[in-house]
């Protein structure tokens, strides 16, 4: 018999976060606690909006099948999440706080962190990228000053796209990765094209809308760049018709469905060749030290949302050269900041 709670949260944002969508000065975040016998276990999911899943639809198919899932035989994650997937088919968000809690659970019923259950090594992390969203190049080039990384992910999107992007380069020797969010145009792409490869992007993820498979098929071609799938590839299914229109896709545990889904992706991303990037949506600790388990088995990392977000809900992530290592502790190594969970309860 499995007891479940869960949190509602709005986490502050450290600067407003711009992307080519629109700004937010908070994150909601939804948290879920699993308890057997005793154990407690924890996942989490953010509302983004354009997925159109909020925090209350989260929260209201909870409740409308709470009994379903407490009366649930827990054995393993995955059959666990086969049983979430079939009872909310059109909620991954809240499939993916529950599927991580499912894996916190197990890893804790065993005793062993989830990288050792799947025999994955945590100390062969690569090192997150810092995102600067979209803003006023004097803004943008402050927070390159104000958080040194190795690695930073530039949002794009505004008219003066390549001018901020040639003044950062100016001003940083690290790695940059760009997001465009969908908010490129395969004109626009072209146009840029020569100076995003003289300064030495690393990659371009997500430049034009998530149907425009024939854009980004074009401008691959065109480019070594690597060009990486996000809102085009969501959950597994996504992978076969990215192929051969992407060099790469980003998984994120949230809009997947979590860590038994975003196994699989891995998986099949790499028997196609193709490069994978595991992302966030601004997740707290909770979420993030999920991405940490399964960073080793990717090419990219963009796991910054603690360093986004002006509060957390958690610990147990420590941050070593700009790298989310996971604790040793069972299932997912966190521990809930328990007076922080229950303030907005």
């Amino acid at each position: 018999m499995l007891n479940v709670r869960c949190w509602e949260h709005s986490l502050p944002f450290v600067y407003p976060f711009t992307i080519s969508k629109g700004t937010k000065t908070h994150q909601s975040t939804f948290i879920v606690e699993l308890e057997w016998r005793g154990i407690k276990a924890y996942g989490e999911a953010p509302s983004i909006s354009y997925y159109e899943i909020s925090v209350a639809d989260m929260k209201r198919d909870l409740m409308e099948k709470l009994k379903f899932i407490e009366s649930f035989s827990f054995m393993d994650p995955k059959r666990f999440w086969h049983f979430l997937h079939h009872l909310f088919p059109k909620n991954h968000f809240l499939v993916c706080a529950l599927d991580m809690a499912g894996w916190d659970l197990f890893g804790k019923m065993n005793r062993k962190p989830i990288h050792q259950l799947l025999s994955v090594d945590p100390t062969r992390i690569p090192f997150s990228d810092y995102t600067i969203g979209i803003a006023t190049k004097e803004e943008m080039l402050n927070k390159l000053q104000m958080h040194p990384s190795p690695a930073y992910k530039i949002k794009v999107g505004s008219p003066d796209d390549l001018d901020k992007l040639i003044d950062i380069r100016k001003a940083t020797d690290a790695i940059l990765r760009i997001d465009a969010n969908a908010g490129w145009t395969l004109e626009q792409a072209i146009q840029f094209l020569p100076i995003l490869e003289e300064i030495q992007i690393e990659l371009i993820e997500q430049p034009f809308p998530k149907d425009d498979l024939n854009a980004a098929q074009q401008f691959m071609k065109m480019t070594e760049i690597p060009i990486i799938a996000d809102e085009s590839c969501v959950t597994p299914s996504d992978i076969d018709k990215c192929y051969l229109h992407f060099t790469g896709i980003n998984i994120k545990l949230t809009k997947s469905g979590g860590i038994t889904p975003a196994l699989e992706m891995i998986q099949r991303a790499r028997r196609l060749g193709m490069k994978v990037m595991l992302g966030c949506m601004n997740e707290c600790s909770i979420g993030t030290a999920a991405l940490a388990q399964l960073a080793p088995l990717v090419d990219f990392l963009d796991a910054d949302g603690p360093l986004l977000l002006g509060k957390d809900l958690a610990k147990g992530i420590q941050w070593i050269n700009h790298t989310p290592y996971p604790s040793s502790e069972p299932g997912l190594g966190i521990q809930p900041i328990q007076e922080m969970l229950e303030a907005e309860s």
